[in-house]
């Protein structure tokens, strides 16, 4: 059964503790928080701060995507944060493998992203050691984008991969234009984790929006 992540990139900023209780009394299993710096991509969120603050308005687990340059530098604040989860990209880290060493000795599970035209097997000599592996089924940056359709080909290829190397504990994640008319197909190429914004914020009914993807 498919993990649901809903982002709260789509929620109201004004009142982030209460969208996050809401979603989780809803049925949601994850917080997806996107950290971007306005660098890495061109829009520009919120930091490690806004993530503590929010920390003990929930009990679901954090799942941090950082669209940043040098995310190497979050690192230990997002675990003094209380994030579970954090996921790099792959084109925004020079010594990848150091990095994701950095993410489990700071005791989180260490994820690496890949923008759309990124190919999956950039992440083969790290398939063995890897929690996630992020697809982007959008360009990063912004919410509301429309899904890319070859997305599905990568999460095929980066099932695959993990199986091959021997991972049966690592999930695949995927990220953008995830709703009802693309969510079927992205369960069936192998997606574990889904990351929803409008498709659950902007639902009238939040519950029923989080039950039809899973």
């Amino acid at each position: 059964m498919a993990t649901i992540c809903p982002s709260i990139l789509s929620a109201d900023f004004s009142r982030l503790a209460e969208e996050i209780q809401d979603v989780e009394q809803k049925g949601a299993d994850c917080i997806h928080l996107d950290l971007m710096d306005g660098h890495f991509v061109p829009n520009l969120t919120f930091g490690t701060p806004v993530i503590a603050s929010l920390r003990s308005c929930t009990v679901l687990p954090f799942d941090a995507h950082l669209m940043v340059e040098h995310p190497e530098t979050y690192v230990a604040d997002l675990a003094k944060a209380g994030v579970q989860y954090v996921t790099v990209h792959q084109e925004a880290c020079v010594h990848l493998d150091r990095l994701l060493q950095q993410i489990h000795e700071a005791g989180m599970k260490g994820g690496i992203a890949l923008n759309p035209a990124t190919p999956v097997d950039t992440l083969s000599c790290l398939a063995d050691q890897l929690d996630m592996i992020l697809i982007m089924s959008v360009n990063p940056g912004f919410g509301g984008q429309k899904f890319i359709p070859y997305a599905l080909n990568k999460i095929a290829a980066a099932k695959k991969m993990l199986l091959e190397a021997g991972n049966i504990q690592a999930v695949i994640e995927v990220d953008g234009g995830i709703n009802s008319n693309t969510v079927q197909a992205v369960k069936k190429a192998g997606a574990d984790f889904l990351v929803a914004g409008s498709a659950i914020f902007g639902a009238e009914d939040r519950r029923a929006a989080i039950s039809a993807l899973r």
